[in-house]
């Protein structure tokens, strides 16, 4: 009897790691791999001089909207108040950290103005550039990708994850696309 429960119980404890191992989906690994390295949920609320304020953004700072992506755990759904709104070119990058570790790939947004010598004019997917910006641990200083570009109103938000409940401020970026009115 006592080696049946043995049994029993190694075949438990090797289908639950067998479980364990299968994957997730590209998203979430995505994410965790970006909460891993330090993804900073919130920021000083800094932004780059040459930034330009939306004139007639479509949510106006200090109205709520609701968040409609899920770039970190605990964003999609939550309320967010706007507290920054800018028209720019917003791009999606993959890239190595320069702390070292996996390349991160397609990570949204990077924007005009975190791009060293980038002008006004936008650039192509494949595009070279070095960044900027310190959104993630190991972000600025490192040569990126442009996979995509956006030219949009982009924002700056105060949300509480719906996940965990701890209050995010100036997280940066966030498109209008990203965004509703619920």
């Amino acid at each position: 009897m006592k080696s049946k429960k043995m049994m029993l119980g190694m075949i438990l404890m090797i289908s639950a790691l067998i479980l364990a191992a299968c994957g997730t989906d590209n998203k979430t690994d995505m994410k965790e791999n970006e909460e891993d390295m330090g993804m900073d949920h919130s920021s000083s609320g800094d932004v780059p001089d040459n930034l330009k304020k939306a004139e007639n953004p479509t949510y106006e700072i200090g109205s709520k909207a609701i968040v409609e992506t899920d770039h970190m755990e605990g964003m999609q759904g939550a309320e967010a108040t706007i507290v920054g709104a800018y028209d720019t070119t917003a791009y999606v990058i993959s890239y190595t950290p320069t702390t070292g570790g996996e390349k991160v790939e397609d990570h949204k947004w990077v924007i005009q103005e975190e791009i060293e010598n980038a002008d006004d004019k936008a650039l192509d997917p494949g595009t070279e550039v070095t960044i900027r910006a310190d959104h993630m641990e190991g972000m600025e200083g490192a040569t990126a990708a442009i996979e995509s570009a956006e030219s949009t109103t982009v924002y700056m938000i105060d949300y509480t994850s719906t996940t965990d409940g701890e209050k995010v401020s100036n997280h940066k970026w966030v498109t209008e696309s990203e965004l509703s009115t619920e």
